[in-house]
């Protein structure tokens, strides 16, 4: 499915209702999914942000299995709004996905073109008769250009924790990346894992190119972001990714409604939440 605006030309695909490229001036800013490094552009991550301990999680006393991000890039969403600039995704719960969560639910995925910006809105509904625990985030990836520095609408240091290997978030151990106005992106900068920033330390992340100009800026309300690409050398993209939720504490195997920055969401009560994305 395409949009377009005159200045942005937009793809996005109904399986798991992802973007998949966004071109201004012949230019292609997204990561093209090749499976070499990664093999996704931008996957909607619900109803889970991160991992689980074992790749279960436990609710009322019973035990589930969730996969890392949860279900929703996997499923085909149904489009349910379109015109040259704006789309609506659907996604809706089934038998499928009450094995793996116990709820009747709701997913909408917007996209809307305002000149160079993208507006990328979720809203979550619970159809069911009792709260509902959920998490849900962004994974865009961008392409990176020679001597690309993050740039934060701060001017304090970035307090972060990693991503371990077996999938937690470790709390234990918080780090400092030294914010001098621009923060380089070299090579073996992720082989500890992702970042995870909590605390609404920033709401804009922009990328920058060797002349520290800005040429992607993600704006965004949510409490806490991700930074991520894959370990090793040369890889050709990073993501940025604001989250409502995030990977479990170390040895966390408790009720899901306990887990960090787990969202509650009552019966038949809807969340919304958005993030833009500009492309200079």
């Amino acid at each position: 499915m395409k949009l377009s605006n005159g200045i942005l030309n937009v793809k996005i695909a109904e399986h798991g209702a992802e973007l998949r490229s966004v071109i201004k001036n012949d230019t292609e800013y997204m990561w093209q999914a090749d499976p070499k490094y990664w093999g996704k552009t931008s996957p909607i991550l619900f109803p889970f942000v991160g991992a689980s301990l074992n790749d279960e999680y436990s609710l009322n006393g019973k035990t589930y299995k969730m996969q890392q991000h949860g279900f929703a890039r996997e499923y085909d969403f149904e489009l349910i709004e379109h015109s040259d600039t704006n789309a609506v995704f659907r996604l809706t719960s089934t038998a499928e996905t009450r094995v793996k969560y116990p709820y009747e639910f709701k997913l909408l995925i917007g996209y809307k073109l305002s000149e160079n910006t993208i507006t990328v809105s979720w809203s979550v509904v619970n159809e069911s008769n009792s709260d509902m625990p959920f998490s849900i985030g962004a994974h865009p990836a961008f392409n990176l250009r020679p001597g690309t520095s993050f740039k934060f609408n701060t001017d304090k240091d970035i307090k972060y924790f990693s991503i371990q290997d077996d999938g937690s978030c470790d709390i234990a151990n918080e780090k400092t990346l030294k914010n001098d106005g621009y923060v380089p992106i070299y090579n073996g900068m992720f082989d500890t894992g992702a970042y995870v920033i909590e605390d609404n330390q920033a709401s804009v992340v922009s990328l920058c190119d060797s002349d520290k100009k800005e040429y992607v800026s993600v704006r965004f309300t949510a409490p806490l972001f991700g930074l991520w690409h894959p370990k090793g050398n040369n890889i050709p993209f990073v993501c940025i990714e604001p989250w409502y939720g995030r990977a479990y504490k170390p040895g966390f195997d408790g009720d899901l409604f306990d887990r960090d920055y787990i969202q509650k969401l009552a019966p038949h009560d809807t969340f919304n939440a958005e993030y833009t994305i500009e492309y200079i």
